[in-house]
């Protein structure tokens, strides 16, 4: 149904919806009328969807307690020469509101009192056929979502790596994602949307919204991960080709979102990616852009949309825009204080079509570790700057270039534009682990919990950046536990997820060279060797009990450059690529910024002894204050060339980060443990 006009108004306050007899109703007379519809056996004998309609539609009109209560009352107050009709007809109504939306009793706790009261009211007064009515589990089950692998996926090694998933293969599992998704929506969050204009609290929208956002942001950055022009005119290509089978699929919401992705300006303003797309390409987007335009109220899609038949996923934004446009434009009540039917009627016209998927079985299977591959990849979240940075670090602009006029890309969600795609800490954890299952039973053949190092690079590359740097216990291989750091590691930084992730912290055992402090209890690092834990990330130090208890957030020292995506650690100069200046047992201690060590010769003159001291303590403590590394690298080398604007890289601290100790409280430890300044020479 498209979005009303005014002369659809008009005529939906003017004709009868449901019945020929009447358009308005009390809500005595609408409980009486979906009464008679039943027969003594309790069958449906006529007004099947008046009373479907009345079931799910009223709670927009009066609150559910307050349907339910009036039931118990006629029940109560049935006069006696009625009751052997009636009340089973009550009994046989409420039992088909119970089985077709026990949702509505599963989050109203006062409608459950109220059926708790029905319910002791029908054990005293009525009979026993009557309880038994009551006292029958659901008619319908909840639907599960088969994640069946295909046979024809059964029988080979999985891929996991997006060069090697072809387009097809990629929409259908997009697309089981969406019908997976669209299934979770119940009629009350249609309901939720329209009344509070917002998906706040309404998890199963909000993860609809997600999945659409996070679908048109992986296309973008899957474009932009590739360093040549060549290149990412083939990844362009490769998702016009999942955007036309996700037309064949008629699964119009996905479909929105990656046109989206294609046509948002980072992408569009790619000239000579653009220059090297084909002239089929360049028309199957022009095509496909004009099928999703909002031209006409979104006309093209609605008549294609109203034309298809089995299994279709509607554009969500454009239907729930629908339905509030009704909800505004059309009154509850009408003359005498009597429910507007026709209200409802059109609501619950467009309600059960969305609705409708949830009885449709999907013209494909998927796999559960493609599906595993594509959550985790999905559950990622960029800003519109951000996208911008590396999109101009890919092609700069260049003024002698004559801008050309861009397609117009269609409205994606916007409905939903203010929802940000933030998961939790639990939901994170869960789809890593679920993708690291998934690539060790495709790629582990040794059944050791290793895989080639060469794979897992392959299999990172699915993401549009590179995490951070990993490191393994053995030459060529990387096991189950370090892929699964790397990934929880990875999606700390890029799903934003805050503060509260303490396993997140890269911390291994470390020998010390200077006296150090626990970050977390501000206890000393006794031992000889291995005192404690170091992070290689954020240079925090603690004790081994203390590892778990940390509560400071791993700040990764990381530089974004014009070759990865944003969040993208890049090379950090000045530091060595192999060992860590805090545990390396076999070098000696480097200063980052290549300002010598302790051991550098020429440091004789006591300014020099001065200065090496200085920096020694600096290196095994951070002060709590906030600090500028850059303002003070400023004053030290005032000839240093500024960063240009594109690049807006994080420049690396003077000092590796360590103790969170201030200098005053470091000193007065250092002089109870008399452990003088002349006494802190490194052993050898």
């Amino acid at each position: 149904m498209t979005c009303p006009s005014p002369r659809e108004i008009s005529r939906a306050l003017q004709s009868p919806p449901v019945n020929s007899s009447f358009r308005t109703a009390s809500l005595d007379e609408l409980i009486l009328r979906c009464l008679q519809c039943f027969d003594s056996d309790g069958k449906l004998i006529r007004g099947t969807q008046l009373v479907h309609m009345t079931l799910m539609m009223h709670n927009w009109v009066v609150p559910s307690h307050i349907f339910a209560q009036k039931l118990l009352s006629l029940y109560k107050d049935c006069p006696a020469e009625k009751s052997g009709q009636r009340r089973p007809q009550i009994c046989h109504f409420i039992r088909q509101w119970i089985n077709q939306f026990r949702i509505m009793f599963e989050v109203d706790s006062v409608l459950e009192e109220v059926m708790g009261d029905l319910w002791d009211l029908v054990r005293v007064k009525g009979s026993d056929s009557h309880y038994q009515l009551f006292n029958t589990p659901y008619i319908n089950p909840p639907v599960n979502v088969s994640q069946t692998p295909s046979p024809s996926v059964k029988k080979r090694k999985v891929s996991l790596l997006f060069d090697h998933m072809e387009p097809d293969e990629m929409a259908e599992h997009l697309s089981y994602l969406e019908f997976k998704n669209f299934c979770n929506v119940s009629f009350l969050d249609y309901r939720s949307y329209v009344v509070h204009g917002s998906v706040r609290d309404n998890p199963a929208l909000e993860r609809s919204v997600m999945l659409c956002n996070g679908v048109s942001q992986w296309v973008q950055l899957m474009i932009l991960n590739k360093h040549t022009s060549q290149q990412r005119a083939e990844v362009f290509t490769k998702f016009i080709h999942v955007a036309q089978k996700l037309r064949a699929l008629q699964n119009f919401n996905t479909l929105m979102a990656v046109i989206g992705g294609l046509c948002h300006s980072s992408i569009s303003r790619l000239k000579d990616t653009a220059s090297l797309l084909s002239s089929d390409v360049t028309k199957t987007l022009s095509e496909l852009t004009e099928l999703l335009s909002s031209y006409s109220n979104y006309s093209n899609y609605r008549r294609l949309y109203n034309e298809c038949t089995g299994f279709k996923v509607p554009i969500l934004g454009v239907h729930l825009k629908d339905l509030i446009s009704l909800n505004e434009a059309l009154p509850d009540y009408l003359e005498d204080d009597k429910i507007n039917l026709g209200k409802l009627q059109h609501l619950y016209s467009n309600i059960s079509d969305l609705l409708a998927i949830h009885d449709c079985t999907p013209p494909f299977e998927a796999n559960k570790d493609l599906l595993h591959l594509l959550t985790l990849s999905l559950d990622l979240c960029y800003t519109e700057d951000e996208i911008y940075e590396l999109s101009y670090a890919k092609e700069p602009k260049n003024p002698k270039i004559q801008p050309v006029a861009p397609v117009k890309p269609p409205v994606v969600a916007e409905w939903g534009s203010g929802v940000t795609p933030r998961l939790d800490p639990a939901t994170i954890s869960k789809h890593v682990k679920q993708m690291v299952d998934s690539i060790m039973k495709n790629y582990d053949l040794n059944m050791d919990g290793y895989i080639s190092l060469e794979d897992f690079e392959k299999i990172a590359a699915n993401f549009p950046f590179s995490f951070c740097t990993h490191e393994s216990d053995r030459e060529g291989e990387i096991s189950r536990e370090e892929i699964t750091s790397y990934f929880m590691r990875g999606m700390s930084v890029c799903a934003k997820l805050g503060y509260n992730l303490h396993n997140l912290h890269n911390f291994h055992e470390t020998t010390y060279k200077r006296p150090t402090f626990c970050d977390t209890c501000g206890g000393f690092l006794w031992g000889v060797i291995k005192q404690g834990y170091h992070c290689k990330d954020c240079g925090v130090n603690c004790h081994k009990h203390c590892k778990d208890v940390v509560g400071m957030e791993c700040i990764k020292r990381f530089q974004v450059t014009s070759s990865s995506c944003p969040c993208t650690p890049g090379p950090i100069s000045g530091l060595h690529t192999k060992g860590n200046s805090w545990s390396s047992e076999e070098e000696a201690f480097v200063f980052p910024n290549g300002n010598g060590s302790e051991h550098s010769k020429g440091q004789t003159s006591s300014d020099s002894d001065a200065e090496a001291a200085t920096l020694s303590d600096r290196s095994t403590q951070t002060d709590p204050v906030d600090w500028t590394p850059v303002a003070k690298q400023k004053d030290r080398l005032p000839s240093q060339k500024k960063h240009p604007p594109l690049e807006k890289s994080a420049t690396l601290p003077a000092r590796v980060r360590g103790s969170s100790a201030p200098s005053s409280l470091l000193q007065e430890k250092m002089d109870e443990l008399k452990l003088n300044k002349d006494k802190r020479k490194e052993p050898d």
